[in-house]
């Protein structure tokens, strides 16, 4: 993950520089702003892609000597189906309404959303392995 953190910290520190020449010429907020939340989120990937390479080491991808043979057996558990992305799909849409009609719509798609993000984090909780 080495190759992603120096090319997301290159993002970072051309956010950075942006941000302060932006800030210097042109004296509106919202473009601060959003080019200072761009270097965070820019960084913090960053940092993410770098930690992971300390504590990990080099992917075999990262390696020129490494084989095909080395990224094989099982990737991951792929749940098979579930219903809750659409109950969190109907809690953003309940939300959606809610800011536009009433608070107690918002309220409900809160409810309903919170609802499928809870069941879809645990839903598969209990599986071994």
């Amino acid at each position: 993950m080495k190759p992603e953190a120096q090319l997301f910290a290159g993002v970072a520190v051309f956010f950075l520089v942006t941000d302060v020449v932006y800030a210097g010429f042109a004296r509106e907020p919202a473009g601060v702003a959003a080019l200072t939340v761009s270097f965070l989120m820019s960084a913090l990937i960053s940092f993410f892609c770098g930690t992971n390479h300390r504590r990990r080491g080099a992917r075999p991808e990262d390696r020129k000597d490494s084989e095909i043979r080395e990224r094989s057996g099982v990737v991951d558990f792929f749940p098979p189906h579930s219903v809750c992305p659409v109950v969190i799909a109907v809690g953003a849409a309940l939300i959606g309404l809610g800011v536009v009609y009433a608070l107690f719509l918002f309220l409900i798609g809160l409810g309903v959303a919170l609802a499928g993000v809870v069941g879809m984090t645990f839903q598969f909780a209990g599986r071994e392995g």
